[in-house]
């Protein structure tokens, strides 16, 4: 059975928050937040939990309310000019396992007034991951084109994320793949729609997603020597 968990009013709590970012107005509005975001966020993370581990069991959906898979909508503003207290978008990420921090491979849903995306992938590796990274893209060039360049892949992601200016240590600005040998971050995402989140169906789309995205996340897993 078919479940609807995100409804327009998500979007229009998150607008409203655009133009109103201080705290008086969210702790007004702080019941608004709780029914038309974060409950339905943390039961969908609760229901992707069984799907989830059917693509692979090394990726965890946390609904517990602190420290789990659902983002805080604060802001951590210490280090930040920007001193609005408030993100503007609900961000949900399923990490693997071995992971501790947004820099671990990961599955990722962003949900924003018109920006809404799922993600895939290792955002910003430290230097040494990153080159595990590289030197198993040139070792396996086959299958990390399989991976990331195939079409049940493409179909739906497109790979994102920042590159080297030039080729990293080691590489040559001749080699084929120089391009994705360059990455900083190596990822993928893919756009949603605001009329797919909020329809009955979303579960099931972006479990498919999740399913096609699989022989990327097992290279990136492999190649940093984590299990998938």
């Amino acid at each position: 059975m078919s479940t609807r968990y995100f409804t327009p009013k998500l979007f229009a709590f998150l607008k409203d928050l655009a133009e109103n970012n201080d705290r008086d107005w969210f702790k007004a509005h702080q019941d608004a937040y709780e029914q038309y975001i974060r409950e339905p966020a943390l039961e969908f993370i609760n229901d992707f939990a069984a799907p989830l581990k059917r693509i692979s069991e090394h990726f965890v959906a946390d609904s517990r309310t602190v420290g789990g898979s659902l983002f805080r909508i604060q802001r951590d503003t210490r280090f930040s000019k920007d001193k609005t207290p408030y993100k503007l978008n609900t961000g949900m990420q399923f990490r693997h396992i071995a992971g501790k921090d947004a820099h671990a491979p990961g599955f990722y849903l962003h949900l924003q007034p018109g920006e809404c995306f799922m993600g895939v992938g290792l955002w910003r590796p430290e230097t040494k991951v990153a080159y595990e990274i590289r030197e198993a893209i040139a070792e396996n060039s086959a299958t990390w084109k399989r991976a990331s360049k195939g079409k049940r892949f493409t179909d739906v992601f497109s790979l994102g994320g920042e590159s080297l200016k030039r080729p990293p240590r080691g590489y040559d600005e001749d080699d084929p793949l120089i391009e994705d040998l360059k990455k900083k971050d190596f990822i993928a995402s893919a756009r949603v729609t605001q009329k797919a989140v909020t329809s009955d169906h979303f579960m099931e789309d972006f479990t498919d997603n999740c399913k096609r995205s699989a022989p990327f996340m097992k290279f990136l897993c492999e190649a940093v020597d984590v299990p998938f």
